[in-house]
């Protein structure tokens, strides 16, 4: 049987210190069985890995946080072109959950996407993850693009590392105040800024 499960919407200034270092344990055992550097960030009271969301969509149970979401309004350059988008990412799922399914949390976030009137919500995921998306996908909400350079840059500058990174990742796009015609052309993506 399938557990329930309640979803909560939260700012990110509503959040209180006991929710960060919750939401901080889900990210590492949610993040730590696909690599240890993937649960790196979420070390002390940190809730996010590169930029901090805006807003939350938080799932509970009867055994704590179940998945997570996160939204980030920003504008990105896609080809040359300044595109308003909410950028959805800092997703997770409880490992005993697996298949809770980011539609689900998509679902979620809709409505609010909506109030907010961006014309796109946009994330990336890694090619592993395509057969994932694409479930989601075939329901026509959520385009996938491959082929697309994303630049992002580091969250802290480090004296080792250069300060932007590209990506060959996959793009997913949502639309949700316009069509997907009104998607910018271009084979580059530069968030100008880290990625959530």
């Amino acid at each position: 049987m399938r557990c329930e499960v309640r979803w909560s919407l939260c700012w990110e200034n509503e959040l209180q210190l006991s929710d960060h270092i919750e939401l901080t344990e889900f990210f590492r055992k949610a993040y730590g069985p696909t690599g240890a550097f993937n649960a790196k960030p979420f070390e002390g009271s940190r809730s996010w890995a590169g930029a901090r969301p805006e807003l939350r969509a938080i799932a509970y149970d009867s055994h704590g946080i179940a998945a997570h979401m996160g939204l980030l309004r920003r504008f990105i350059k896609v080809g040359e072109v300044d595109q308003l988008v909410a950028e959805l990412g800092l997703y997770g799922v409880r490992p005993d959950l697996e298949g809770l399914g980011i539609s689900h949390s998509i679902h979620v976030m809709l409505p609010v996407l909506q109030e907010l009137g961006v014309p796109f919500a946009f994330g990336t995921v890694r090619h592993a993850l395509r057969k994932h998306v694409e479930r989601f996908a075939r329901y026509g909400l959520v385009t996938i693009l491959s082929g697309i350079h994303v630049r992002f840059t580091l969250p802290e500058a480090r004296l080792d590392k250069p300060p932007t990174r590209t990506e060959d990742a996959l793009v997913i796009v949502l639309p949700v105040g316009q069509s997907m015609s009104d998607w910018p052309a271009g084979t580059t993506i530069d968030r100008n800024g880290p990625e959530l």
